[in-house]
């Protein structure tokens, strides 16, 4: 099957968080098919899927080790980016943590935690990005966010908190940042079937009422949540900011 492809990121820095593993690994792969040049962190040992990468694309992303909660690692962890690839003009932030936890067995330093991988970097990827983004003449943000706070799912309630708190943090940044020529926009994705939701949550029963709650009776995969990542950071959606994009399946109806 063939994609759509998005010829002005040949070339761009994109800076990812999470962009190793699951989701991210897809996306990192599909900016690089793309011809951009990808700078990511990760905490898990990323090398030899760079290693991977150079092979199938000829086109080798630039890894760094990093605990997305550390805030000054993470902004250095850009900056080392930025020597690497030249300024940063998309930035992804995709990493998240959906581990399931009740709100009754939940310590102020659970929820502290979770907000720290969940919404945090959100807030200080952005600060630190947008002066270079300026040097440049724009750039644009993609918050990933889930569906999940719209279906107001149970098991998880910090991170559903935390992935509603991304639309609001997404749309004040790009009134903010608009006047730069900075875009910001939440991709909102559905239930995406990676190695870690089969392995831990997708039993056969779930996945077949979850599969009755959306419009679409395919289960979404990776490419999904990929080739959407790649239209917001495009100039295909030059005029589109602040903005949430939801890609489920036809799940959650916004509007």
């Amino acid at each position: 099957m063939k994609y759509a492809t998005f010829h002005d990121l040949h070339g761009a820095h994109v800076f990812i968080t999470g962009g190793g593993s699951g989701i991210g690994a897809s996306i990192t792969e599909g900016f690089l098919a793309a011809g951009a040049r990808v700078s990511f962190v990760q905490r898990s040992d990323a090398s030899a899927f760079c290693d991977e990468m150079q092979e199938k694309h000829g086109n080798k992303p630039h890894y760094m080790p990093c605990d997305i909660t550390d805030i000054e690692r993470l902004k250095a962890c850009m900056d080392e980016g930025s020597r690497h690839f030249g300024a940063i003009t998309v930035l992804v932030n995709n990493a998240a943590n959906d581990t399931r936890h009740k709100t009754l067995d939940y310590s102020v330093e659970d929820w502290d935690w979770n907000h720290a991988v969940n919404l945090r970097p959100h807030f200080f990827t952005t600060q630190h990005v947008v002066p270079g983004m300026r040097e440049a003449g724009g750039g644009a943000i993609v918050n990933f966010s889930s569906a999940s706070y719209g279906m107001g799912n149970a098991g998880y309630p910090a991170y559903v908190a935390a992935k509603a708190a991304i639309l609001g943090l997404t749309r004040t940044h790009a009134r903010e940042f608009g006047p730069d020529g900075i875009r910001i926009n939440a991709l909102v994705p559905g239930w995406v079937l990676t190695d870690r939701q089969k392995e831990l949550w997708a039993t056969e029963e779930g996945l077949r009422e979850h599969l009755d709650k959306q419009c679409l009776k395919e289960h979404l995969v990776p490419q999904d949540i990929v080739d959407a990542t790649l239209f917001l950071a495009s100039k295909a959606s030059r005029m589109m900011t602040a903005q949430a994009l939801v890609v489920d399946g036809g799940v959650v109806f916004t509007g």
